[in-house]
């Protein structure tokens, strides 16, 4: 006995394990001295309740915390409970196993048991659980747990007729950053990202890091697609903002894709799908951009493959040309410059947008070699152009990243014969990623060949005043989103463009406002002393041949034209819709289309105040009044304003649930590209009938004879 008496203290005393008892009513009775010394316990543990020992209230599971009381009351024997121990700070758990004693007669007496230390192996089992769902660089969820838990969620969600967003999030130049700074950097990078994302972003939004630089958010019960517009922009306005990894600074930017369940699709794999094309149409629309989902889409993704592929060829094909849009003095209304913009006219696909092929280029390293001919191009054309006429380039980062770039410069200027400072190259704060030295080396090089240079779209891209100490810029261009909304009351735009036109006097450098269209916005740029003006105005790009003609006279003005105030931004286009009044649907075509309304043609003798119900397809309705009626033509107002898509385009916010069609018979399926009902044919339609109010007219612009009904669509 007494051997075994020593045996057991040996254990004790090891740290492998303890022993324990209770009396009847659950107090200790007896308990290893290295529990109390664990627990920071003077005096001993003896008579305390034996429960009081583990902290059943934090970081346990239901079941966990039902399971000890209702064992210990109920008698049991139990083994292997894991329980997290009572000790404030310090994360310590045990593992207990324990048998009831009775006396003679049957009487419960207490518990005799024994416990072990299981912190490491409880640590251990949660950081390989976590391995297992979580990225190890940022410690977001990792793509098993978001797909995962995606599933799920749209699999509850189908059942309780519930939407779901997600967003897929890629960052733009990262590459750039990877392979300038190296991969060290890069993963300094991604965790401030990830960290920004979560400051961002709610706390009920799951966020994954899919691997390399892409990002997953899911968005619970949110179809709202000016809502998600907003999440977007902020999600890359707060990514776009530069960052300080080990001493340099980098700036990078994101580009968003969102797909909405049960409108895009209905199982994960559908939705995910959906949301990785709007992403990919997003990069492709020129990057920092947000897409929502279309069934559009994949005509785009088929026309885009067709551009990677002809392009390599276009300019060899004489199929590329450049257009040139005036800077001009806004006070005298003098041109002062041009600045050459390319574009492209495919044989089949017509005009290419630049904003459409130029990151194309990019990607498959095309750019240097457009861009070297874009430089050379220019330069003949201006030496056509009245010696007071300067000429302005686009240069890519790619280009600028050349170091053959002053040698292609120098080309251009000594084949043309054009003088250095009629040539301006205009560059974005996007150069600044990578090598400061060998930065600041390229700008020597360039201003010592006597070149001007600017500093493109100044404001969009969180620039640095260091850029403009260090730089030896000649001129800001003020981007147009500063233009927009300029001369409304309270807004500050004002405010910023008049600072920093007094911070380019002071540096003795010239600014001109991108994008001016109305008479208003004009003469808030004259009140703010902005030296040049650029937008349409005055004139879009314009070919060389207008160009010269222009200029034939000797100087060159322009008087402006344009709507005295600006407005919101109206689409022009040619599209067909539906108009819903009463029980029938008329066809119309839309001509143009603002946040707040459109002009429509198709429809005779219709009254202002009609209301119609808009349908865009796409499950797209929305509730207009005819607010101005001149002949066929009808000027409509939205009950509710559209939203931005993301790509220049406008949206409606909702969009018919698949939930409502299923309920009217059809499969519940994600929005197909057509037209669909506002719901189930009325029971006594064939006793209902009702002539239609308003006469149609054909594609010859004839009178037709009826519209349709509403009851037959489908």
């Amino acid at each position: 006995m007494r051997e075994a008496l020593l045996l057991l203290r040996d254990y004790e005393q090891s740290g492998q394990g303890w022993f324990w008892s209770t009396d009847a009513q659950g107090r200790v009775a007896y308990i290893s001295d290295c529990v109390a010394k664990a627990m920071g316990v003077t005096g001993g543990l003896t008579g305390r309740p034996f429960a009081s020992l583990f902290n059943l209230e934090r970081d346990q599971d239901d079941a966990v915390e039902r399971t000890l009381p209702l064992i210990l009351s109920g008698h049991k024997t139990f083994s292997g409970l894991a329980l997290r121990a009572a000790i404030d700070g310090d994360e310590v758990w045990w593992s207990i196993s324990g048998r009831p004693q009775f006396s003679g007669s049957g009487d419960f007496t207490g518990y005799r048991g024994n416990g072990a230390d299981i912190t490491q192996s409880r640590r251990s089992q949660r950081d390989a659980s976590r391995l297992a769902e979580y990225d190890s660089l940022t410690g977001l969820s990792n793509r098993h747990r978001m797909s995962t838990r995606l599933a799920s969620t749209l699999t509850a969600y189908k059942a309780a007729k519930r939407s779901c967003a997600v967003m897929m999030i890629d960052l733009d130049r990262f590459k750039q950053v990877n392979d300038t700074l190296g991969h060290p950097v890069g993963d300094e990078l991604l965790k401030q990202v990830a960290d920004r994302l979560r400051r961002v972003l709610d706390d009920g939004w799951e966020i994954g890091r899919l691997g390399g630089d892409e990002f997953q958010v899911m968005l619970p019960d949110i179809d709202d697609r000016g809502k998600l517009g907003e999440v977007a922009r902020k999600v890359i306005a707060i990514v776009s903002q530069p960052y300080s990894v080990e001493g340099s600074r980098c700036v990078i930017g994101a580009s968003v894709g969102v797909a909405i369940a049960p409108y895009d699709g209905i199982t994960s794999e559908e939705l995910t799908r959906g949301a990785d094309l709007a992403l990919y149409a997003a990069k492709e629309g020129g990057r920092g951009q947000f897409r929502f989902y279309s069934t559009d889409l994949h005509s785009e993704a088929e026309r885009r493959r067709r551009i990677e592929e002809d392009l390599r060829d276009a300019v060899a094909k004489g199929q590329i040309s450049l257009a040139y849009q005036p800077l001009v003095d806004p006070v005298k209304n003098r041109v002062v410059g041009v600045e050459a913009v390319m574009r492209w006219l495919h044989p089949d696909l017509g005009e290419v947008s630049p904003g459409v092929f130029i990151p194309i280029a990019e990607e498959t390293n095309l750019i240097v070699a457009l861009g070297d001919w874009a430089l050379k191009r220019a330069c003949e054309d201006a030496t056509r152009l009245p010696g007071n006429v300067r000429v302005a380039v686009n240069i890519s980062p790619a280009q600028f990243a050349n170091v053959n770039l002053p040698a292609s410069v120098m080309q251009a200027l000594a084949l043309s014969g054009l003088p250095p400072e009629r040539l301006e190259l205009e560059v974005t704060e996007s150069i600044f990623i990578g090598d400061s030295d060998r930065t600041d080396a390229m700008f020597t090089a360039l201003k010592q060949l006597g070149v001007r240079l600017a500093l493109d779209d100044f404001g969009t891209g969180y620039s640095s005043l260091g850029y403009l100490r260090k730089a030896p810029f000649d001129k800001i261009k003020i981007d147009k989103t500063f233009i927009r909304g300029v001369t409304e009351p309270g807004n500050r735009n004002g405010a910023i463009i008049k600072a920093i036109v007094s911070l380019a006097d002071a540096l003795d450098m010239d600014t001109t406002a991108e994008g001016i269209e109305a008479h208003d916005e004009l003469d808030v740029m004259r009140d703010l002393k902005v030296k040049q003006v650029q937008g349409f105005i005055y004139s879009r790009p314009m070919a060389l041949a207008e160009v010269l003609d222009a200029v034939s006279n000797g100087e060159w003005v322009i008087e402006p034209n344009g709507p005295s105030k600006s407005r919101a931004e109206r689409i022009t286009l040619l599209r067909k819709i539906g108009l819903i009044h009463e029980d029938f649907r008329y066809e119309a075509t839309m001509r143009n289309l603002s946040r707040t309304g459109c002009l429509i043609e198709g429809l005779l003798d219709v009254p202002v105040r009609t209301q119609f119900v808009v349908d865009f397809g796409n499950g797209q309705l929305a509730v207009a009044t005819v607010r101005r009626a001149t002949g066929s033509q009808q000027g409509l107002e939205f009950e509710v304003p559209l939203v931005d898509d993301g790509a220049g385009g406008l949206v409606t916010r909702n969009r018919i649930s698949p939930y409502v069609l299923a309920a009217a018979g059809m499969p519940l399926a994600a929005l197909p590209a057509g037209e669909y009902p506002l719901g189930p044919p009325s029971a006594n339609a064939a006793t209902s009938f009702t002539m239609p109010k308003f006469a149609q007219m054909n594609e010859a612009g004839r009178k037709a004879l009826r519209p349709q009904g509403r009851q037959s669509d489908t």
